[in-house]
């Protein structure tokens, strides 16, 4: 259940949200000419339907964690971490990665070449009718 709901939302973050932050300010355009209130409309529900979808994982996360019995452990940054804490090792070698990080990390990657599929092979010269 946790994979599925994990797999839903990381493949939401990435195209549901904008699909339908997209479909929201073209309700707002309506028939007129483009507007910044449709852009502005599109931008808030996007950012507000992304930092949900975050705050959805987050939360599966946790559960999850708290499910197998994984032990809690501040996750932070390399970059923010002071050189004192390096000595203890990171979170993911001490206790190694769950499946549903690795469910995410599947998701960004088939993202990726989605994307560089599309830009190579779909995308078609820039500039065309300029």
């Amino acid at each position: 259940m946790f994979a599925a709901a994990t797999a839903f939302v990381t493949i939401n973050i990435s195209t549901g949200c904008r699909l339908f932050a997209l479909w929201v300010g073209s309700l707002v355009v309506g028939e007129n000419r483009l507007s910044m209130g449709a852009v502005g409309t599109t931008v808030v529900v996007l950012a507000v339907l992304v930092f949900a979808f975050a705050l959805a994982l987050t939360w599966l996360n946790n559960a999850y964690d708290e499910l197998t019995g994984r032990p809690r452990a501040e996750r932070r940054a390399p970059w923010l971490r002071s050189m004192r804490d390096e000595a203890e090792g990171h979170v993911s070698q001490r206790v190694g990665i769950t499946l549903l990080e690795r469910i995410v990390v599947v998701n960004v990657y088939l993202a990726v070449i989605a994307l560089a599929v599309w830009y190579v092979f779909f995308a078609g010269p820039p500039f065309l009718h300029a």
